[in-house]
């Protein structure tokens, strides 16, 4: 029995969420796949999948199925590239779709990436920037960096790091405004925020008398849905500003941009992922990319760290 085929068709179908998608994608006929994941499900006697007319859903037994499938395929993909690679060494080659936060790719990828290029120069990369979560299949990402707390299932990871979100000022501000010294003090200032649509605008705090973390809400003369312009304009000495240490982590460092309300920040750090589809790792280019992002971000305390 092709457990390997197996494995490929059910995670082909939680990525496509349908039986048809997976069929299209590993140019089977529907009843195939069905027949296949029906298999799966009779040996385990479970249902893996919740099924309506048009999209399947894992059930909580599915989860834990997908989770093991994808560490099985990874172990011998792995396995496989790099007795590929020990025996005859891949010129890495092709295209890379990189999927990013706006922010990450300028700050922290774009820096890194001549190093990439100098090291294997018959690779191109296409960056495809944006704030919203991407189709990996529809748009042919081959690796995305996102941040936060991960929703999508079918997606393999590597934590990269993690990274804070500091409230701060231009010192020009707060020397022609003055420097709040508790959370309810900004209620005085003008604070530059994200556009309602951006789920970022409240912004958690430590409560001034019970010392428990809570949500405030901060008003202000500008806000944007684009970080950037956010950035430039607290730069500027419009207004205070709460952005993503790794967007904002070499103005901290430059005394640019000055930390505020050290003792009321929740210091709650965010994950940030480099994900893949479990297949993806077969390409070298994709690998290698991985692997170079360990060694840029992965090991030890992230650079865009600050005390």
């Amino acid at each position: 029995m092709d457990r390997f085929r197996e494995l490929t068709v059910f995670l082909r179908t939680v990525e496509t969420g349908s039986f048809s998608g997976a069929a299209r994608d590993l140019f089977l006929n529907p009843s195939t796949v069905s027949k296949l994941i029906s298999r799966i499900e009779e040996r385990l006697g479970t249902r893996l999948f919740a099924r309506s007319s048009r999209v399947v859903r894992l059930t909580a037994d599915g989860e834990i199925f997908r989770a093991g499938a994808m560490r099985a395929l990874e172990a011998l993909e792995e396995t496989e590239v790099e007795i590929a690679s020990s025996r005859a060494p891949t010129s890495v080659k092709g295209t890379l779709r990189i999927h990013s936060l706006p922010a990450f790719a300028r700050y922290q990828l774009a820096p890194r990436i001549p190093a990439l290029i100098s090291r294997y120069p018959d690779l191109h990369v296409e960056f495809l920037l944006s704030n919203e979560t991407p189709n990996f299949i529809e748009q042919k990402i081959d690796v995305s960096i996102q941040s936060g707390d991960l929703v999508d299932s079918a997606l393999m990871r590597r934590k990269l790091g993690t990274s804070r979100w500091v409230i701060c000022a231009a010192p020009s501000y707060l020397a022609e405004n003055g420097v709040p010294e508790t959370p309810e003090d900004l209620q005085e200032h003008n604070c530059l925020n994200f556009t309602p649509e951006i789920p970022f605008r409240e912004w958690p705090v430590i409560d001034n008398r019970t010392r428990k973390p809570m949500r405030i809400k901060v008003e202000g003369s500008i806000s944007s849905n684009h970080g950037e312009m956010l950035l430039d304009l607290a730069r500027l000495g419009v207004g205070i500003v709460r952005l993503a240490e790794f967007h904002i982590g070499g103005d901290l460092k430059r005394g640019t941009l000055v930390p505020l309300l050290r003792d009321y920040q929740n210091d709650e750090e965010e994950p940030i992922h480099a994900l893949y589809l479990h297949r993806r790792l077969t390409h070298i280019r994709v690998r290698t990319f991985l692997d170079f992002l360990d060694e840029s971000f992965g090991r030890g305390r992230a650079p865009w760290a600050t005390p």
